[in-house]
């Protein structure tokens, strides 16, 4: 029985263990971005620092591992469970110190967990354990926690709980194996009263913590954005909050601001009416993310237009901007349309797998700020995009600012240039955002901006849509390369540009 008590303790530390670095990597890539970089240093620090733990566990002394094994568990438990917490707190009020922050709590947890399964060796060797068996089945154990959790925390944790409940969840779970490690060896444990309730005022806090996340994370993130946050989830994909302060309404995509109501019609105008407006006979249109129905709400001022398909990854997305009365009044319903056909899919993987034309395409997706958006502005996407674009269509693509990040600007018209689109490069001055940048691409050379416009705008005029199309001196093309898959030398342009902007 005493045995069972430790191979399930084994697979449930595993588990936390995995959690926390896992929670430490989305956490840093959704405040960072850049995935790639923040779970690849966030992992080498974390073995690391295991390594270090299980060198530390051999100072302790053969009569004290069981104790220090339970004294662990809660050190564990309250740190992890603390950690997204602390993590988005310390971003949100702190901002400076929070990789110093990030990285201390990695380190600290990696080396507690480092030592957790050193000492359970040790107990059972204490227990007269054969060393073959005593290996294959703690390793075992151990692995098959890291296995369970890898699958369940994208799947089910992440997006149904959020990171700060996930946490908070996963720390009970180590207190609760250090309260019944204690009990089930209360007859070994001199200190066994002590420990218990030492396990009791770290339980206590950490189910305060879970009740009461929802609210610690809102006031986290009003500090990080100032305004009132009137919506806010965690999704598979990204972190959803929607701001308002009277008549201004936000969206943020992991702390990155989309778009402000005040303002957001000159960015889609820009992104819709100079490609379309030259297409009077367009009937089919597609959009890849704008999953906001913004730009849909653009493309339905057409008469001329019969059908658009948006394509957006995020199911809460495009749910929200359709249920939400505030949201949807913003984009004025147009995800509701009879016209709108919305599909929750990966833009990629749908346009490989469907083979529809369409007469004119917008590509509206995130900065290109990892390499997971990288591959949407990548020459091998393009060139899918470009079987998908009608002979006499085109294509408009949000491309980043020419002005704060002129090298990943100019990168997308090289990778599109690459894919053997004819391009014409142009950008807006957006208030929330600055100049903004966009780009124009045609299977064909033939290409004049619009003089007028058929619908009613607000921005855009025939003295506008000129301007747009003028690139001032102090706005330059540098020579860059064509993003490709292999390299992402865009994902690289793009942060090198706003490190040199961003203070």
């Amino acid at each position: 029985m005493l045995d069972r008590t430790l191979i399930v303790s084994v697979f449930i530390v595993a588990s936390c263990g995995l959690a926390y670095e896992l929670i430490a990597g989305a956490l840093s890539s959704y405040l960072l971005g850049d995935s790639v970089l923040q779970f690849s240093s966030i992992i080498g620090c974390y073995l690391f620092a295991m390594g270090v733990g299980s060198h530390l566990s051999k100072y302790v002394k053969e009569g004290d591992t069981l104790r220090r094994f339970v004294e662990i568990e809660l050190l564990v438990g309250l740190i992890g469970g603390l950690s997204a917490t602390l993590l988005f707190v310390v971003f949100a009020w702190l901002a400076a110190p929070f990789r110093t922050v990030l990285y201390a709590l990695v380190f600290v947890i990696g080396v507690l967990v480092g030592m957790e399964i050193p000492l359970v060796m040790r107990v059972f060797n204490q227990r007269k354990a054969e060393f073959a068996e005593l290996v294959s089945r703690v390793l075992t154990f151990d692995y098959l926690g890291a296995l369970a959790v890898s699958l369940l925390f994208p799947l089910v944790f992440a997006p149904k709980l959020g990171l700060s409940r996930t946490g908070f969840l996963f720390g009970l779970m180590n207190v609760g194996v250090a309260l019944w490690t204690t009990f089930a060896f209360r007859r070994e444990l001199p200190a066994a009263r002590g420990l218990l309730i030492r396990g009791g005022m770290v339980t206590g806090l950490l189910i305060a913590g879970l009740l009461f996340s929802e609210r610690l994370t809102q006031w986290a993130e009003k500090g990080l954005f100032g305004d009132e946050i009137v919506y806010a989830t965690t999704t598979p994909y990204q972190r959803l909050v929607v701001t308002r302060w009277h008549d201004d309404t936000r969206l943020y995509i992991n702390g990155n601001l989309q778009f402000s109501s005040r303002d957001e019609h000159r960015y889609h105008e820009a992104l819709v009416h100079p490609g379309l407006a030259a297409l009077p006979w367009a009937k089919t249109v597609l959009v890849l993310g704008g999953g906001d129905g913004l730009a849909v709400r653009e493309v339905l001022k057409y008469r001329n237009v019969e059908s658009v398909t948006l394509v957006d990854l995020d199911p809460a997305m495009t749910g929200m901007f359709s249920r939400n009365s505030l949201l949807a009044g913003l984009n004025g319903g147009s995800l509701r349309n009879q016209r709108v056909t919305v599909i929750n899919d990966d833009a990629g993987r749908w346009l490989d797998s469907h083979d529809g034309v369409y007469d004119f395409i917008v590509a509206d997706f995130p900065d290109p700020s990892s390499f997971g958006l990288g591959k949407l502005y990548s020459v091998p996407f393009y060139r899918l995009l470009n079987k998908h674009l009608s002979e006499n269509g085109l294509a408009a693509i949000q491309s980043t600012s020419p002005y704060y990040a002129p090298r990943a600007y100019w990168a997308v018209d090289a990778t599109l240039r690459e894919a053997g689109f004819h391009t014409w490069p142009y950008h807006a001055y957006v208030p929330s955002f600055g100049e903004w940048g966009f780009t124009l691409a045609a299977r064909h050379d033939d290409y004049t901006p619009p003089s007028s416009y058929p619908i009613a705008t607000l921005f855009l005029d025939a003295a506008t849509t000129r301007e747009l199309f003028r690139f001032p001196p102090d706005m330059p093309r540098p020579k860059v390369e064509p993003n490709r898959l292999n390299t992402q030398s865009l994902v690289h342009d793009f942060e090198k540009d706003w490190q040199e902007v961003i203070r």
